[in-house]
């Protein structure tokens, strides 16, 4: 006959998946970074506020950002003012407004004829703007057609944040495939939209080269499918904003899905 005791026994020995990852945390403490979580309301916000979608600041010697494919106005999906960062975060970028444009024009199959997976594509722009008040000239709508409700960014919830198994090998880290998988469950990277961290790869780690000087750009912002954006990258795919250190001005969004 079997041993109920025995049993019992046996599952209160077994290491719980909260006592393993206790003793995984310090091998991954060095590469621990913080990342931060963009607290949202759908509402109108000013031009110069932090936002998913809506109204960006536009200079009145500017027109709204055109897709170089299809020539028509491209959404907006985020916009930071480096003002309304974390506190510890304020210089990240450089001063000023970090803004992504993404062309949605279904018509055109710019997403795919441009190949907006990659980085630098003529459909997409992300660029950092410093306007003086008193030249913003923005209009009171969105030109664009079918334009996404607009987000607008009140606050940040900080979490810690670990790199993946891939990236950990690159960084010197190798772990076991029972660690390997801890991670995993425990839904490091994280995912949905998220100012820096670690990037949530879908596929491979694949940080873009900068164009000047062919250094890996580092990670900047994180947009997932259909988190604060009503919009999925292929199949439920995830993208990241990139900069390079020391070009300021050579940004990016890419992204990769299964």
């Amino acid at each position: 006959m079997m041993n109920i005791f025995n049993i019992f026994k046996k599952k209160e020995s077994e290491s719980s998946p909260k006592e393993n990852w206790e003793s995984l945390k310090p091998i991954l403490e060095s590469h621990r970074r913080v990342a931060w979580f963009p607290n949202t309301l759908e509402k109108a916000s000013n031009p110069t506020s932090s936002k998913f979608s809506g109204v960006p600041a536009i200079s009145r010697d500017e027109k709204w950002p055109c897709c170089s494919n299809c020539n028509e106005p491209m959404q907006l999906f985020l916009q930071l003012n480096s003002q309304e960062l974390p506190a510890t975060e304020k210089n990240l970028f450089g001063e000023g407004m970090l803004q992504v444009f993404y062309c949605t024009n279904w018509d055109k199959e710019c997403e795919v004829n441009c190949e907006a997976f990659f980085p630098f594509s003529k459909s997409t722009l992300v660029r950092v703007v410093d306007y003086k008040s008193e030249v913003i000239a923005s209009p009171d709508l969105s030109p664009v057609k079918d334009a996404f409700p607009e987000r607008q960014i009140i606050g940040w919830e900080s979490k810690e944040d670990y790199p993946n198994w891939e990236e950990l090998e690159n960084l010197g880290v190798t772990l076991t495939n029972a660690q390997s998988d801890l991670l995993c469950d425990m839904e490091y990277p994280l995912p949905k939209d998220k100012l820096l961290g670690w990037p949530y790869w879908v596929q491979g780690v694949e940080y873009p080269d900068c164009p000047e000087c062919g250094t890996p750009m580092k990670l900047i912002f994180q947009i997932d499918s259909e988190d604060n954006l009503p919009y999925m990258f292929g199949d439920v795919g995830c993208s990241h904003i990139t900069q390079c250190e020391s070009h300021k001005d050579k940004l990016a969004i890419a992204w990769a899905c299964s």
